[in-house]
């Protein structure tokens, strides 16, 4: 059972804490919290693991974000006996192939950077640089899609892009379809890059996924501020 009580198990990096911690106090969180306990009373699966849940806090430090990708829910499938899931979007972890979306964007970086990018879908190397790969929904229900959606997960990762669009400047959010351009309705365009496009899904990434350079849009703006562009390559 996660226990969302970052205060007491150290689940969430300090820098986060300090920005978004009094969301574990308010009522939506308690109730969040009491639907993640029955799920696993009831002998629900949950994805990622425990100890994953926050991983994107915590391999990107509320001071060191650059970067922000946001997805939607986490993968909800397991191979080779483990989760596809691991805290960060779009991310499986190292020897799980990779899924469909995830090669699209990997396609993309390559065509925009001339990068021959490996089968390694484990993005943690580009959480460490500063790209915070956030979920909307940070759990989900094995083998059920959306099966966490609208349980209060929306409104914690809401207060962590509020925090960042308010408390930074020259940011880059990367928001790949409806959801995402939905969710990140509130960033300052004035203050911040704001890149949008089609999901990458195979669904539609040929409507506009591919082609769009937004890689390398990214290391422009971030050269242009004066930081470190990203290093692309896994």
């Amino acid at each position: 059972m996660p226990d969302l009580s970052p205060q007491k198990n150290g689940q969430l990096h300090p820098s986060w804490q300090a920005v978004i911690g009094d969301e574990f106090k308010k009522p939506y969180m308690q109730n969040l919290k009491g639907f993640l306990k029955q799920e696993k009373a009831d002998g629900k699966v949950i994805y990622p693991p425990s100890p994953l849940i926050f991983n994107a806090f915590n391999h990107t430090p509320f001071d060191q974000v650059r970067v922000v990708i946001i997805g939607q829910d986490p993968y909800h499938g397991q191979e080779k006996g483990q989760p596809q899931a691991h805290g960060l979007s779009f991310s499986v972890p190292q020897g799980v192939d990779l899924p469909p979306s995830l090669q699209n964007i990997f396609k993309e970086i390559s065509a925009d950077l001339n990068i021959q990018m490996s089968r390694n879908g484990d993005l943690t190397p580009w959480a460490d640089q500063g790209i915070l790969l956030l979920n909307a929904t940070l759990t989900v229900e094995q083998a059920k899609a959306g099966s966490h959606q609208n349980k209060g997960w929306e409104q914690f990762t809401d207060a962590a892009i509020s925090a960042l669009n308010k408390h930074h400047d020259g940011l880059v959010f990367v928001l790949w379809g409806s959801y995402a351009q939905k969710k990140g309705s509130m960033i300052d365009i004035q203050r911040h890059l704001v890149l949008k496009s089609v999901h990458p899904s195979p669904l539609s990434a040929h409507r506009g996924f591919f082609g769009n350079h937004q890689f390398s849009s990214i290391n422009h703006y971030l050269s242009q501020h004066g930081k470190t562009p990203i290093n692309w390559a896994l």
